[in-house]
């Protein structure tokens, strides 16, 4: 049956929404996330589901602009000395936690120092730090072994971001979850009200001081939170979802089913958009410190059997208007974006090649876990196509169809298969990430120190290191074709296209800025 034909009946089980038993608000945003926010701290956890919680919590000490240039945001302005060499930072006036305490330069410092064992740019400008410290109750100061331009974009980045959160939080090591949700952003999270696979709750933070003047623009600007409420509920079957949207029981679904797009954009009282300009890129990515795929040559293999044309159409459908199938390391269309190599992709297919070269590379029929979560669409679409290939060449695939929640734990397990842990899935990550090698975290070659995956390569990191030291335009462009033509060798992981992920919400929403999905400066009739 498809998913239009079951909307009628489907519209009585969406009335069943469970609603917590307390008077609601004036003004309540309900909306579905595209997954269960099964972590709740964004440094532990890189899922997606995570970082919107976490924008929603927390706030940041620069945003980046629709133009993706970093703002100062919690920052009130910073003085650049010594060749570029100290950086001097002065947080804004009034900026206060959840828990009513005021947010110290102290909070900031650890906050950044958490955030930068974890993730790789931070790893890079820790690398480069020889002193961070608090100079006053409001300035903090970067003492550093060489100039860092970027250190603004480090600190804005939007995913992977840097959280500000009280020092006594900040503290946790970046391996053990921070459960205790106060952060300084516009919304509180209500822990009391969380409901494990159903609702997630958070209200309105009085105590919270914008940015004065400026125009909000993605992760910059302003940051008003006009509804005083905001209710996520997990919605796994589609046609549920759509139905609780065009009844009005939910206001805002995330991430629509492309066979309902049409019958949605013709209702009136809904909008169909896209809203992140940079769109979802997504990818077959191994885990590079396990047989068989820590051998380049096995992953290269299976360059001549991925079609993206296929891969696009079973996430996205026939619309060529919302995807991308010539896509490589970077976001296509963005200044950095190239085609080199890009033939290996775009040549002929081949099954029979894949075979010979999983051969070639010493494939010897070793169990294969491949770690599919069902109820993420997108990657549960891709995962069946590269399953179907797998098996077609001859590999010993053990395919585990589990839910989100189950998946993202056993993602950090860096140990071997007999030990719980894993030799591929498939992934996607926000398309403005992959716009340089600064931010674009998959595609590093750090090994274990890396992103999930762990690839090693010294080649790609070197032109990396080369693109970070130019500020030629032009030198940086050619440094990315060579890292894009490093990576058709090392392969970190198989681009299978580049799309764009409508919203749908009701149009009584308005103010909904560009970007994931944000709910300051939103307003609901």
């Amino acid at each position: 049956m498809k998913r239009r034909h079951f909307l009628a009946s489907s519209a009585a089980a969406a009335s069943s929404l469970a609603l917590p038993a307390v008077a609601q608000p004036r003004s309540t945003v309900k909306f579905v996330p595209q997954a269960d926010l099964a972590a709740i701290d964004p440094v532990f956890a890189s899922a997606l589901v995570t970082r919107t919680h976490g924008f929603l919590v927390f706030d940041q000490l620069y945003g980046w602009d629709d133009n993706f240039q970093p703002q100062p945001q919690m920052v009130e302005g910073h003085v650049i000395e010594d060749d570029g060499r100290k950086w001097t930072i002065t947080l804004r006036e009034g900026l206060k936690f959840h828990d009513g305490t005021p947010v110290l330069a102290r909070d900031a410092v650890a906050s950044i120092n958490r955030w930068s064992q974890s993730d790789a740019l931070g790893q890079g400008l820790r690398a480069v730090t020889d002193e961070l410290k608090a100079v006053s109750d409001r300035v903090f100061q970067f003492r550093l072994k060489k100039p860092y331009p970027m250190l603004p974009l480090a600190l804005g980045k939007p995913s992977l971001f840097c959280p500000v959160m009280p020092e006594r939080l900040a503290s946790t090591p970046p391996n053990v979850q921070v459960t205790e949700m106060v952060g300084s952003g516009p919304f509180r999270f209500i822990a009391g009200e969380r409901v494990a696979g159903s609702l997630a709750v958070y209200e309105k933070f009085t105590g919270y001081v914008p940015r004065s003047g400026g125009t909000p623009s993605f992760a910059a600007g302003p940051k008003i939170a006009y509804v005083d409420r905001v209710e996520w509920h997990t919605i796994p079957d589609a046609a549920t979802a759509a139905a609780a949207l065009q009844t009005g029981e939910v206001d805002w679904w995330e991430q629509p089913q492309p066979d309902l797009l049409p019958l949605l954009k013709r209702r009136k009282d809904i909008r169909v958009e896209a809203k992140e300009r940079g769109g979802l890129m997504g990818m077959i990515r191994f885990n590079c410190l396990q047989p068989p795929f820590n051998n380049p040559a096995m992953r290269r293999a299976f360059l001549a059997g991925v079609n993206q044309t296929d891969y696009m159409q079973a996430v996205m459908g026939d619309d060529k208007s919302l995807w991308n199938d010539r896509c490589g390391f970077f976001l296509p269309g963005s200044p950095n974006a190239s085609e080199a190599g890009l033939e290996v992709m775009t040549g002929p297919r081949s099954l029979d090649k894949v075979k010979r070269d999983l051969q070639a590379a010493g494939y010897k029929g070793e169990r294969v876990v491949f770690l599919v979560p069902t109820d993420l669409p997108a990657l549960n679409a891709m995962s069946e196509l590269a399953a179907d290939m797998f098996r077609k060449v001859g590999v010993n695939l053990d395919y585990q169809a589990l839910d989100w929640g189950t998946v993202l734990p056993r993602l950090s397990n860096r140990g071997s298969i007999e030990k719980g842990g894993w030799n591929v899935w498939c992934n996607y990550i926000p398309g403005i990430i992959a716009t340089s090698p600064a931010t674009q975290s998959y595609l590093r070659g750090m090994g274990a120190a890396g992103p999930l995956g762990w690839p090693e390569s010294a080649k790609i990191e070197a032109l990396r290191d080369q693109f970070m030291d130019s500020s030629s335009p032009e030198e940086q462009k050619r440094i990315c074709q060579d890292i894009q033509l490093q990576a058709w060798q090392d392969v970190p992981y198989i681009p299978t296209g580049a799309w764009l992920q409508p919203f749908a919400f009701r149009t009584n929403l308005t103010g909904m800025l560009n970007g994931f999905p944000l709910f300051y400066n939103l307003k609901k009739a």
